[in-house]
């Protein structure tokens, strides 16, 4: 299969990027990795009169931490943050995750700002970025903004990005060294988007209560989500066996995903409590080691 027909620009910074979106908006996409984009243009799902390729935008593939904040460029390839070792020790659920995604090929050149634009239910980057509750910085000719994850996920493959606005970085906060973290997952093979998953990051008082927890599960709605109720049954208790349980329990009720040909919504509901079982176990164990 082949695109149909389009134009293309080259831009070299991000000036020249949003004003091309200024000028075009709905007529483009903007071309990152293009793991996602391509096979759709390819066929024909998607049809973009005209492709920004940001690939040249070199200031977008930088990685910085300012103030313990961790700042990932829209353009940093998942490659990058699987081989840093600072990722690895500051930011470890995110580096947890990032060895789910695809194939290395995959990782080589997908990118983390095309992984979140794309807003995919089941990627695994949109679920660790929720964990972490990390901030999005979005800029056009209007001005910047800066979006919550819970404001920039709107659906499957639907953000609130305007068409003149383009993701310039990702905002993780400081995760405290002392957390216990996970990232599971389940998919039929290795490489094929997860059926379910959940990610993790907790820590314990000396006592073994629970001081802070997020929870976070992919491919159980349109969008990431955060398990709330399971975090608020699980702050300040002591977490054991039956309390993992009894969180991992409450993390799906009400959940309705979508049932496809690879399972039914009863099975992935039963899935997500499965996986977010096993994700709090192996926090739990990490982060009661930490606090030893």
């Amino acid at each position: 299969m082949k695109p149909a027909p389009f134009e293309y620009d080259d831009p070299r910074s991000v000036d020249e990027t949003i004003g091309l979106l200024a000028k075009y908006g709905d007529e483009c996409k903007v071309l990152a990795g293009g793991q996602s984009l391509v096979p759709l243009m390819n066929f024909r799902l998607a049809r973009p009169g005209r492709l920004i390729d940001i690939n040249g935008v070199e200031s977008l593939g930088r990685i910085r931490v300012e103030n313990g904040r961790l700042l990932l460029g829209a353009m940093v390839r998942h490659a990058h943050l699987e081989r840093s070792n600072d990722i690895a020790a500051r930011w470890p659920l995110l580096y947890d995750a990032i060895v789910w995604v695809g194939h290395s090929q995959i990782r080589n050149r997908g990118t983390v700002g095309g992984s979140v634009a794309h807003a995919d239910p089941a990627a695994e980057l949109p679920c660790a970025f929720a964990a972490l509750d990390a901030k999005f910085h979005v800029l056009s000719r209007r001005g910047p903004r800066v979006l919550r994850w819970d404001q920039i996920f709107v659906s499957e493959f639907t953000t609130s990005l305007a068409p003149d606005e383009l993701l310039t970085a990702i905002e993780v906060p400081p995760q405290d060294p002392s957390a216990g973290v996970a990232f599971v997952e389940f998919a039929r093979r290795h490489g094929d988007f997860a059926l379910g998953g959940a990610a993790v990051s907790i820590t314990l008082a000396r006592n073994g209560t629970c001081g802070d927890v997020a929870i976070a599960l992919l491919s159980a709605g349109p969008r990431p989500v955060r398990a709330e109720e399971a975090e608020r049954r699980l702050k300040g208790s002591r977490v054991d066996e039956a309390a993992i349980a009894q969180a991992s329990e409450a993390a799906v009720q009400g959940l309705h995903p979508t049932s496809d040909i690879h399972g039914s919504s009863e099975y992935r509901v039963k899935l997500l409590r499965v996986m977010t079982e096993r994700a709090l176990t192996k926090a739990v164990q990490r982060a009661t080691r930490a606090a030893a």
